[in-house]
């Protein structure tokens, strides 16, 4: 069986390398990479085709989360696991919105890493004790929350643009705008771009983008 190729992305030179000497210690693992923000994993991830990615939240440039988003749109197979000091509900959640596989906290032992790539590998989600602790149901209203691209887009088809517009605005393809696109309708229960419109207006997503966390 060839080894789980492990990229891992943060900014803390210390972090990183602890996290790369553990994992060199498993034969069946092998480490391609380490980068330090989110551009960059976008950008080498096919190069270095990684089969798991350690992800930090917190990134110069372009952050986890961002990163997260961009990569499961081009690499839906990949498995991104989130490796974050913060253990807030608002983070994990998020985090597993916006396609994470899973959620580990730097502060867990060492072995547990291990474990979290094993079990996504596998097919699983993998949360650690302290993330499952914090994790509680959100009060959305009884809505399924959007991600930080949906609300980008929401922004964007709001102030009228067509689903053209907002993919040359975005770089991305008119047929993900379309995906987009409809998962927000679904997600809000609307039905109607004026009503996207109006619900713009009505909650702040005029005034700016973004996860509130």
């Amino acid at each position: 069986m060839s080894a789980t190729r492990v990229l891992i992305v943060d900014d803390h030179p210390m972090v990183v390398e602890g996290i790369e000497a553990i994992l060199e210690t498993y034969d069946d693992i092998e480490v391609v990479g380490t980068l330090t923000n989110g551009r960059e994993a976008v950008e080498r991830v096919s190069e270095l085709s990684p089969d798991v990615v350690l992800m930090d939240l917190n990134m110069p440039e372009v952050n986890g989360l961002s990163a997260t988003e961009i990569l499961m749109e081009t690499r839906p197979d990949l498995r991104v696991l989130i490796l974050s000091m913060h253990d807030s509900p608002e983070y994990i959640s998020t985090a597993l919105d916006h396609g994470a596989r899973g959620y580990v906290l730097k502060d867990v032992p060492t072995e547990r890493i291990k474990e979290a790539i094993d079990q996504v590998m596998a097919g699983g989600q993998y949360l650690c004790t302290g993330a499952t602790t914090a994790l509680k149901p959100r009060d959305t209203g009884g809505r399924e929350p959007l991600t930080s691209r949906e609300q980008t887009i929401l922004l964007q088809l709001a102030q009228g643009k067509s689903n053209k517009e907002v993919a040359i605005a975005l770089d991305i393809s008119v047929r993900t705008v379309e995906t987009h696109r409809k998962n927000i309708k679904r997600k809000l229960g609307i039905s109607s771009t004026a009503g996207l419109t109006r619900y713009a207006m009505e909650n702040g997503v005029l005034q700016g983008t973004g996860v509130r966390l």
